[in-house]
């Protein structure tokens, strides 16, 4: 645990707070992106933005992981309507690749010949939130972890980019 509240303490957000200081404060639900050309990234954050509610209602406060600029990253959340939630700018990878998180790059066209993720793109990715350009490391993979304090309580590593989590199910 020690190692976890360590990174956590070193790891600061866009506003300048350390994220063990926001785990310590609620529960955090750390939500690793690939890139904000990805059909798959914005529609997680579609995803959390829908369930901010119930998650607040939960006292869990979502926090993103990103590769882009800050800049970048204020437009794509502010499109979704949660411009205002706390965000790491990681241009590289250190937190993805972190002992503690350990998030692996793999090849982004291998990725797009796997059948999930021709699933998921039909499935409603691709209709709901277009195809963007790669703006960031394409070949890095998201993940998602439930963060109380200086603890990991549970995590989601995506297998493929269009793995998606039930992200209430990883705060229950």
């Amino acid at each position: 645990m020690e190692e976890v509240a360590q990174a956590l303490a070193a790891i600061e957000t866009e506003s300048g707070t350390s994220l063990l200081a926001l785990t310590e404060a609620s529960p955090v639900l750390l939500v690793f992106l690939r890139h904000f050309g990805c059909s798959f990234c914005r529609q997680a954050i579609s995803q959390v933005a829908s369930l901010r509610g119930e998650l607040e209602a939960r006292g869990v406060r979502p926090v993103f992981v990103h590769l882009g600029t800050p800049e970048i990253a204020k437009a794509n959340f502010e499109y979704y309507k949660i411009g205002d939630v706390e965000r790491i700018n990681d241009p590289g990878a250190a937190v993805y690749h972190h002992p503690v998180f350990a998030l692996r790059r793999t090849s982004w066209v291998g990725q797009a010949f796997k059948p999930a993720v021709w699933k998921g793109w039909f499935g409603g990715a691709l209709k709901d939130h277009g195809i963007g350009k790669i703006e960031a490391d394409a070949n890095q993979m998201p993940g998602t972890f439930f963060l109380k304090g200086p603890k990991i309580v549970r995590s989601f590593v995506n297998k493929t980019i269009a793995d998606q989590p039930d992200y209430l199910a990883l705060v229950r």
